[in-house]
């Protein structure tokens, strides 16, 4: 798959240009669907499935105090589009300049004039331009007027929830990883360096692998069953997210514990995949009640984990 970063480094001719236009934050299902259908008009076509989105977040330029915690890295977006068939990524440059454009501007100039757009598949609530004036309607009245066909995807529900970015990220903030899986399709997983913690772990027996995840969605506080990818590896753990209260820090972290694991990996990049939820945070009275408990935790993570696919 190829990525175009910035509309300035567009190359036409582009055949046949079959786009899906979006954020597509947390690549869920609905937006696989969406990338799926893309990819097969354009291959009856003999065409360019192609994925316009956006770097940063638009909220980061329109509306900084309300832009949420990714749940996907750029990376990480780029590598779940491609697994769809996707054969292009344009990435535009979010800028305050790119916000003010009227929706006509942005149909003619950019999808017409630099993409040659063919067809465009586009989410039930997709909106563009300015303020979002540039409705589905609007954008079909483009499509006949620029001639290029516009698909719009039904909402997806499952078990009465719409499956959307929003959605994804509440079930994560309360540490309902399970069911997220079923709205992403996969394994909610982070991104992010080993960094140095307080030791504590090690103090106790259990050293731990602090990430640094300053930019990504953390799930809510408690103890996890997970695995962890280094290196081409893959590896079983556990991983705390919280304050330690029981020695009453008052930062938060996310500090994993890495199975039969006893390499010095600070300041090397890991994944963490979260399984499944095994119990709340915790504050315990002493040193001895916290290692008795992360001996029965490491246990359920190993059963979970045995049990898994």
């Amino acid at each position: 798959m190829k990525i175009v970063r910035g509309t300035k480094n567009i190359v036409r001719p582009i055949p046949y240009p079959v786009v899906a236009i979006g954020n597509f934050d947390g690549v869920h299902i609905g937006h696989q669907i969406i990338f799926r259908q893309a990819a097969e008009m354009a291959r009856k076509q003999n065409g360019t499935s192609v994925v316009f989105t956006f770097e940063p977040h638009p909220l980061k330029i329109i509306a900084p105090e309300r832009v949420p915690p990714l749940l996907t890295s750029f990376r990480q977006k780029m590598e779940l589009i491609e697994a769809c068939g996707i054969d292009r990524v344009i990435c535009a440059d979010f800028t305050r300049q790119f916000a003010d454009q009227q929706p006509r501007d942005f149909a003619k100039n950019i999808l017409v004039g630099l993409i040659g757009v063919k067809e465009i598949v586009v989410g039930f609530d997709y909106a563009f331009g300015r303020g979002r004036e540039g409705t589905i309607p609007y954008l079909k009245k483009m499509g006949e007027e620029f001639h290029f066909k516009v698909h719009v995807v039904d909402p997806i529900k499952l078990n009465g929830h719409l499956v959307s970015s929003s959605h994804v990220r509440e079930l994560i903030e309360e540490g309902n990883v399970k069911t997220a899986r079923d709205f992403l399709g996969r394994d909610y997983s982070i991104h992010g360096p080993v960094v140095h913690g307080h030791h504590t772990g090690h103090a106790i027996g259990f050293p731990t692998a602090n990430l640094d995840t300053a930019k990504v969605q953390i799930p809510g506080t408690g103890v996890y069953a997970v695995r962890i990818l280094h290196a081409g590896k893959t590896f079983q753990g556990a991983v705390n997210i919280g304050f330690n209260p029981t020695f009453n820090r008052d930062r938060l972290s996310v500090e994993v514990h890495i199975f039969d694991f006893h390499e010095n990996i600070y300041g090397q990049e890991v994944e963490v995949i979260f399984v499944d939820r095994i119990r709340s945070e915790m504050a315990f009275k002493s040193a001895e009640e916290l290692v008795a408990q992360i001996k029965k935790d490491i246990q359920t993570a190993k059963a979970i984990l045995e049990a898994g696919p």
